[in-house]
């Protein structure tokens, strides 16, 4: 016996003859072009609906359009991505516009580079890079191709657009917090910087600067006391533990980012230390694990939704115009103190 034959796919022909109306018309429809009434679309769309109709991909690709997006994420278990996420399919959800994920390896240029050509190749209209870690030569080549927006990278370039946090602003709210509440011994956990380019442009680094900037200004110079990890779990481990080695452990931490936190708490819970009774801990990017009741964690809010409509909007408008001025958008952060910060043992 034969197996069933595979339904027919429904084609744009289909749908005209649903609708009544000429194959150019549902074309114009499709392509959000002008020419179609607001009647016509609505026709056009029930059929549409009711027909189960899904454009090619493959054929758009060949008319130069494929209405995807790639997004790079530099690590997927970073608790922050998602809210980035949420703000770029949030702004895309009234287009035809689907988003692809594509994991950067976690700080690896090799691995960056291999997405992002994975996503030329498959022809997207667009890409967001969310704290890329490649060379900023390789950005550009990227933006040159296709239509690209930065995410949490300062810098500026001639051929895409950014958008950033103030990272400096943000550290210094974390050591004025610190210090107002008494604290001297505040420590910072930063991400290991080497490369030149990445200290002046990454935001690990802007958050390790800010943090000098503000214990100067705090008139804690002779406090100031940085451990160069990775802005991961572990790397928060670790860093407590180098911390609570010290001589004289700190009695404030500022991790710099919020799943960095996620291991400092680790840490200090393991060693028996209290929270905020002996060390206060502070992050940074308010993800959901810091709202958490038990957890409670006070951090700083960079707005990341906000982040991600910004860049969407930025990249569809990119879309339309490639030779548009590029846009550089930095947003301001704020502190959100909770139960994990209190004035120091006396």
């Amino acid at each position: 016996m034969e197996p069933p034959a595979p339904p027919r796919r429904i084609t744009i022909v289909d749908v005209a003859r649903h609708a009544q109306v000429s194959t150019t018309a549902v074309s114009k429809v499709l392509r959000n072009a002008y020419g179609a009434s607001p009647e016509m679309r609505a026709k056009v769309r029930r059929s549409i609906d009711e027909l189960g109709y899904r454009p090619h991909a493959g054929a758009r690709g060949l008319r130069g359009q494929t209405y995807t997006i790639g997004v790079m994420l530099p690590d997927i278990r970073n608790p922050f991505f998602p809210e980035i996420l949420d703000g770029i399919t949030g702004r895309l959800a009234d287009t035809d516009y689907q988003v692809f994920l594509g994991p950067g390896g976690c700080n690896d240029e090799k691995a960056e580079a291999r997405v992002t050509e994975a996503m030329i190749d498959r022809g997207m209209d667009g890409i967001i890079l969310i704290a890329p870690v490649s060379p900023r030569a390789h950005i550009e080549h990227v933006a040159s191709v296709v239509p690209t927006v930065v995410v949490g990278r300062h810098g500026h370039s001639p051929v895409y657009d950014t958008v950033t946090d103030d990272d400096v602003t943000g550290a210094s709210l974390v050591v004025g917090h610190l210090a107002g509440l008494g604290h001297r011994r505040i420590a910072h956990i930063e991400h290991h910087e080497t490369d030149p380019t990445r200290i002046a442009e990454m935001p690990n680094a802007q958050r390790a600067d800010g943090y000098r900037q503000a214990m100067r200004s705090s008139g804690l110079a002779e406090e100031i006391d940085i451990v160069s990890t990775t802005y991961t779990q572990q790397g928060g481990y670790d860093g407590a533990k180098e911390l609570l080695a010290r001589r004289r452990p700190p009695t404030a931490v500022f991790a710099g980012a919020d799943i960095v936190a996620m291991g400092v708490l680790e840490a200090l819970t393991e060693a028996g230390v209290s929270v905020p009774g002996d060390i206060s801990v502070a992050g940074y990017d308010n993800t959901t694990f810091a709202s958490f009741g038990p957890i409670s964690l006070t951090s700083v809010d960079q707005a990341g939704h906000e982040i991600g409509e910004n860049a969407a909007r930025l990249l569809l408008e990119r879309i339309a115009d490639r030779h548009k001025a590029p846009v550089q958008i930095k947003l301001s952060p704020t502190l959100v103190p909770r139960r994990t910060t209190a004035p120091p043992p006396e």
